[in-house]
Formats: structure tokens, sequence, C-alpha cells
């Protein structure tokens, strides 16, 4: 099974590319960004994975959704995606938000995540203090102006992405998300509302993940960092920390690298099919209707 596809859940059509055979990879992207972001690591894992990367609402190829964007939104989402396309257990691949929404669904359902790839995820640090709430305030509001249609946005937004997105392989990304910032303003100001409830704050589940956990951290990221996170990851019972050199998103400023990472990260944890042996835990999902 390869390409593009959708399949609706909960009233929502989630797109998504779906390509490879082996113990299914599934990817979520940050908000904002696609399924796109992953072409790079299907191509490296394909070829002894089956690698998904789904879209989120109002993002990429997806539909809009009637509930606003959050971790807890998306997790639930997560869920029903894989109940519709039988992946039974998987290993996720998350960032940001994404990274957030694996966090919360290996929590609840940790007989369905064989281990997680976390990419700056949110809700590991406090938000709390003043500086994190004026922080979280002001990029609502940012966002709210975008959606807003406010002629100033687009040239803003791409300021701000350069700081997101900073190293040399993430350009062409990173000129994609800011070609579409007036269409994701919207569901970007959504998130970021979300990120300042209590829900968001997602640190006491770490102890509830029971899988093996690679945080692939990118250390110039000012908005998620990692000093204010690494109390949480310490209370996660199989964790691992790799940094990397790059703003928010390592799969796209180090594409090569990463994908080295993630593949050598899923031999450890015994999630690759090699001669013919399948990885312990997974059976071939059923084909999606």
């Amino acid at each position: 099974m390869t390409g593009a596809s959708d399949v609706t859940v909960d009233g929502v059509r989630l797109a998504y590319e779906d390509g490879g055979a082996g113990p299914p990879v599934v990817c979520l992207h940050a908000i904002g960004h696609d399924a796109s972001d992953f072409a790079s690591l299907r191509a490296r894992l394909s070829s002894r994975h089956r690698v998904v990367a789904l879209d989120w609402p109002g993002q990429g190829r997806s539909g809009a959704d009637r509930t606003p964007a959050s971790a807890t939104r998306y997790e639930r989402l997560l869920a029903g995606f894989l109940d519709a396309l039988g992946i039974e257990k998987a290993v996720v691949v998350g960032n940001s938000i994404g990274g957030a929404a694996a966090i919360r669904f290996a929590a609840a359902e940790p007989g369905r995540v064989a281990a997680l790839v976390l990419e700056n995820p949110g809700g590991l640090a406090p938000t709390h203090d003043v500086g994190a709430r004026i922080a979280l305030h002001l990029f609502a509001r940012f966002f709210a102006a975008g959606a807003r249609g406010a002629r100033w946005f687009p040239v803003a937004f791409a300021a701000y992405y350069r700081l997101v997105l900073r190293r040399p392989p993430a350009a062409d990304a990173r000129r994609r998300i800011v070609a579409s910032a007036p269409r994701i303003a919207p569901v970007l100001a959504e998130a970021w509302r979300s990120f300042a409830t209590a829900d968001a704050d997602i640190r006491d589940l770490a102890p509830r993940v029971a899988c093996p956990v690679l945080f692939a951290w990118a250390v110039k990221d000012r908005i998620v960092e990692l000093g204010r996170s690494r109390p949480a990851i310490a209370r996660f019972r199989r964790a691992e920390l790799v940094t990397f050199d790059a703003g928010h998103a390592a799969h796209l400023e180090e594409p090569a690298r990463f994908a080295d990472v993630v593949a050598a990260f899923l031999v450890r944890v015994g999630w690759t099919v090699d001669d013919g042996v399948d990885a312990p835990g997974w059976t071939p999902a059923r084909a999606a209707p």
C-alpha cells in the first residue's frame, strides 16, 4: 500500500501518506505543518517499515475540524485514525504538538505503542510562571491576528519561521509553511490558546509511559526549550536523549542524521523486520477501508 489517501475519523477527513511494508511507524507533524515533513524519513525507513504520516485537521490535505486544535483532540483523532487503518501497534514519531499527542496516547493505551520518538514535544515544560503565560498569550494573539487577515501577518510569520526552522535543509519546508500562513493561522491560534490550558500540562503522564522513548531535541529552540523540559524527561521510565543543532524540527533541519538515529533506535527496540523475522508485538495490519 502506497501513496496518498484519506479516511474519516470522528467526522473529520484526515489525509495521509502511506508507504513501505513491515512494522508500522506513524508520524505526527507540528502545528501548521503537514505529512510531507516526513518524506525523507519515509524514504529512509520504507524498505523495512510501513511508514504512515497524517495531516492534522485543517492542515495539508485534511478537512477542517469542528473541535479546536489541541493535543487532547489530536490524541483522540490518532486513536481513531489507527483503528481506521487497522494498525494495532506502532512506533509513533511526533514533533511539537504531535509529540504531545503521542505522549498522551502512549499513556492512555500503552499496549498500542511499541516506542516513541519525540521531537521537542509540547507539554513538558512549566506554563504557570509569568514569563510562560505572557509568551503563550502573545503568540495566541499573533496567530489570531493572522486569522483575522491582518495585512502585516504574512511578513511577520515569515520572520518568525526563520527562527523556527533555522537550518538550510529545511528551506523548502519553511517556504511551504510560510506560503500557507493565511490558511493555517486559525488552527495555529486555536492550538496556541490550548497550550495555556491546564490540560496542556502533561508532565504527570511521563511515568505512565512504559515504552522506550527517544527524545530527538533541536537545541536551538527558544520556545520549547530543552532546559525547561529536562525534569519531565527524567520522569520517563525508559528514555534516551539525542540533541540536534536545529531550531524546532530535527527531521527537517538535519534529515539524514535524524533518519539514521531513528533507524538505529528501531533496531535497538526490536521494531525492525530482519531476514523474515517479525518484530515482537507486530502483526500485519488489515487493509484500510
